[in-house]
């Protein structure tokens, strides 16, 4: 049974990830939002202590930012196991407490390190595994429908060649290596897209564009072209075998246990709003509001509970999202709803903290402002909104996605 409160195995986690958050993070957070595109190197220290603690066996402390695993979730019936995955979203969400954009450019924290840990094979996990891995899935024709992008990869010899255009790669000029989507076959549909490890400096393989955002300016997003791009044969991520009826299903399982990190960005990236808010307000709130009853509050206050609710709610579906992970029960109905409901939560809650704030949440003078814009993306990346809630409806109506679009 799922347990609502941090396990205390896991309570020096959201401890160390906060000390980041207001220690490391908080201090530069105005300065490489600021200065986009510029490289945080505060941020090697910090990715130096990580490795360190991997290596030195501290799993658990280092487990936040490391990414969900494979090997964490549990075989047999649920045994209540807390393991990387709970590990991740409760680090993440104190991590972007302090800020968003700065936990996203962590040198070897990438999304496609998430994919590596998830399906990555002995061998390649100690080829990679100390490497900054980006992903590659959307494309200028292919957004939140995964299966419409159009990058090719056909098998010559033993290579693979890969040609197309990637979009939108967070982190894909300071990364190392990019795991990059592409179909095998395209007459086949959905079924042959598979995902590739692709080192940085490949021949054919180039960084065209960086991209000026609304937020999370801290992080590199970057537009990579590939033309015939040749990798190792070995460099594909699971089987090379098409399965018309569960291929694309594997590929996209990486998303049940990155979808529950996102939402946790959001939670913290809202948390950090309505902490601000309620520290900003209650400078003008009058010594006697805090004896009086709750229904005779101002309608500020009965607005901050209200947010304080939603935030909650978002806080529970993804720790129950990402428990199921770690105890080998499916979960891709729960970390969409985790993932659509944090996301709509966080822009929500952002920009309602600035209106209730008025001048000191609009001027940059304070944080708010560029939490709120920050705030956005946790309802973009990894799946809209809006495809979040056709996942959800496909899953509780039992419908295929050619049955329910």
């Amino acid at each position: 049974m799922i347990n609502l409160e941090v396990p205390k195995r896991l309570r020096a986690v959201a401890e160390q990830a906060h000390a980041i958050g207001v220690n490391v993070f908080r201090p530069i957070s105005r300065k490489y939002d600021s200065a986009e595109h510029t490289y945080p190197k505060e941020l090697d220290l910090l990715a130096a202590v990580l490795a360190g603690m991997n290596d030195g066996g501290g799993r658990a402390s280092a487990a936040a930012l490391s990414g969900a695993k494979k090997e964490d979730a549990a075989d047999g019936p649920p045994r209540n196991k807390n393991g990387g995955n709970m590990a991740a979203v409760i680090g993440m969400a104190e991590l972007c407490w302090g800020d968003l954009g700065l936990a996203l450019t962590i040198p070897r924290q990438g999304l496609g390190n998430a994919a590596l840990s998830a399906v990555g094979t002995r061998e390649q996990k100690e080829q990679y595994g100390k490497r900054w891995i980006a992903m590659a899935i959307t494309e200028p024709n292919a957004g939140s429908d995964s299966a419409a992008i159009r990058t090719s990869a056909r098998l010559e010899g033993d290579e693979w060649v890969i040609n197309g255009e990637k979009i939108f790669v967070t982190a894909g000029e300071r990364s190392d290596a990019v795991v990059v989507w592409a179909s095998i076959d395209p007459s086949l549909g959905r079924a042959a897209i598979k995902s590739f490890l692709v080192p940085k400096g490949t021949p054919g393989m180039k960084v065209v564009r960086l991209d000026h955002k609304l937020g999370i300016r801290a992080s590199d997003t970057a537009t990579i072209v590939f033309e015939d791009c040749r990798v190792p044969k070995d460099n594909i991520l699971g089987s090379a075998e098409i399965d018309t009826r569960k291929a694309f299903a594997g590929v996209m399982k990486t998303f049940d246990n990155t979808r529950p990190v996102v939402a946790a960005m959001a939670i913290g990236v809202a948390g950090a709003a309505l902490d601000r808010t309620r520290e900003l307000l209650g400078r003008a709130r009058p010594p006697e509001a805090d004896a009086r009853s709750p229904w005779l509050g101002s309608h500020v206050e009965a607005e901050l509970a209200r947010l304080d609710a939603e935030l909650e709610a978002a806080r529970l579906l993804t720790l129950k999202s990402a428990w199921m992970a770690d105890n080998g029960i499916p979960n891709s109905l729960e970390a969409s709803m985790a993932k659509a409901k944090a996301g709509r939560v966080a822009v929500e809650l952002t920009l309602r903290c600035v209106e209730l704030c008025g001048a000191a949440g609009y001027a940059e003078t304070d944080l708010l402002e560029k939490w709120a814009r920050d705030a956005k993306i946790t309802d973009i990346f990894e799946g809209t909104q809006q495809i979040q809630m056709l996942v959800v409806a496909r899953r509780v109506l039992g419908k295929s996605s050619a049955e329910l679009r």
